[in-house]
């Protein structure tokens, strides 16, 4: 069996097929899964798996351990990993889903959460469901049983749910799911709605033949920014290899930063309902706070992580919640993430907008981003302790890593979870500024 310490990270479980991750881990960590949630007085977990090309051995592999545990599997098949949270909040059990996510071919890895999609992270159960698959096999004395169930449309009808479908007007979408389960859940979402939709790479491919599945890089979205200018689109939409995260690019094929997204959602959602609460990460641009502000909201702000941020949802009531990645969470989603919530929230801004969607962000666009810079550091502890003193004379906090407020410019710096790497990201009112002050921040790190 691969070895369980390699593939248990802080949020998820992840690692390379045959070399780290294996049917017989699998079938271990099932089984501890199944005994984590049977403790808990659960009787039944759902399961789903992605378009990698060894998903359907290791998922299977997991079914058999849990069902030794004496738990009943709901076995949802290929589908995106919001659809597993959908399923875990609408049956109110446990999932888990098999993905690596944006990773290359040759990853794998299982995303966890616990009934109503409550988070599983290592502060959450992970690392006691670790603990419970090294321990050995779980058996009961009655196993459980595995039933093949189709969510599709049970999850389209909770989709559409968030919007008025006669607001919607006949907008034309460029759509790259990069042969991700984008490629599934996007054609049926919009199946019925009036767009015309030009998708690229909707093939289910796990080898990801096109193009890497990780719309942060800038370099994966070439496809879609060419596609809208080619067939004069109103908007693009690039989707992750999981499809839980998406990015957008306006009509000129100018891509929205996660932050800017989240801004533009937030805006709308508190115009619902006002007064409520929006969570962000310690990365998200200033800009998410000051609209929030504007709009009469209060901002929420935690690590970065959906672990953290759906706790944080849960803990505030917050009617929305956003990341830097990507990442879009909704109160009414039972606090998870779902990037075809977030695509038709702002699709539906954008229908009842005169201009397009770059006239939509305009004036949520404020600041300029580094983007994240990782930096191979031999001991970021002390890394960061020189950046302390170094700018002792300016606001600090250490909710995650450390985060420096400079006035007119800010920057948060924090260490890998599972590398030797530093992750700075920092953002200014100043566009020409970014360059030096960056090299201020990496001089402290690698001096």
């Amino acid at each position: 069996m691969a070895d369980l310490d390699a593939i248990f990270k802080a949020y998820d479980i992840r690692g390379i097929v045959g070399a780290e991750i294996d049917a017989a881990a699998c079938s271990a960590i099932g089984a501890a899964f199944g005994a984590h949630g049977r403790d808990q007085g659960a009787a039944r977990i759902v399961v789903g798996r992605d378009m990698r090309p060894d998903g359907a051995e290791l998922s299977e592999a997991f079914c058999r351990g849990a069902t030794t545990a004496g738990v009943d599997v709901v076995d949802i098949g290929l589908c995106a990993t919001e659809m597993v949270y959908f399923a875990s909040g609408l049956f109110d059990v446990g999932g888990a889903m098999f993905t690596a996510s944006h990773n290359p071919v040759g990853y794998n890895g299982i995303k966890l959460c616990g009934p109503g999609a409550s988070p599983i992270g290592a502060a959450t159960g992970l690392e006691h469901i670790k603990a419970r698959a090294l321990a050995g096999p779980v058996r009961a004395a009655t196993a459980g049983t595995v039933a093949r169930r189709d969510i599709l449309d049970r999850y389209v009808d909770h989709v559409l749910s968030f919007v008025s479908p006669e607001a919607l007007q006949p907008l034309r979408l460029a759509v790259d799911t990069a042969n991700g389960m984008g490629g599934l859940v996007a054609p049926a979402v919009f199946e019925n709605l009036p767009f015309e939709v030009d998708y690229l790479h909707p093939e289910l491919d796990g080898t990801f033949p096109n193009h890497p599945a990780d719309p942060l890089r800038s370099e994966n979205l070439r496809d879609v920014q060419a596609k809208v200018a080619a067939a004069g689109a109103d908007i693009g939409l690039a989707f992750d290899g999981d499809a839980d995260r998406v990015f957008a690019v306006d009509e000129r094929s100018r891509p929205l930063s996660g932050s800017l997204t989240a801004a533009l959602i937030a805006s709308v959602m508190l115009g619902r309902e006002p007064g409520a609460a929006v969570v962000r990460n310690v990365i998200c641009s200033r800009a998410l706070d000051e609209v929030v502000a504007e709009r009469g909201g209060r901002t929420v702000r935690t690590r970065v992580g959906h672990s953290f941020m759906k706790q944080a949802m849960a803990s505030s009531g917050a009617v929305f919640g956003g990341e830097h990645s990507g990442h879009y969470y909704f109160r009414d989603n039972y606090g998870a993430d779902s990037s075809m919530i977030a695509v038709l929230v702002m699709l539906e801004a954008l229908s009842r907008c005169d201009g397009g969607l770059s006239d939509l962000a305009a004036p949520l666009d404020r600041y300029a981003a580094s983007g994240e810079i990782n930096t191979d550091v031999p001991d970021p502890s002390s890394a960061i302790e020189r950046v302390v003193a170094a700018f002792a004379g300016r606001e600090q906090d250490r909710l995650d890593g450390l985060t420096v407020d400079c006035g007119r410019w800010w920057f948060n710096l924090r260490p890998s979870n599972t590398e030797p790497l530093l992750r700075l990201n920092l953002e200014s009112d100043d566009p020409a500024d970014i360059d030096a002050r960056v090299a201020e921040v990496l001089a402290l790190i690698s001096p």
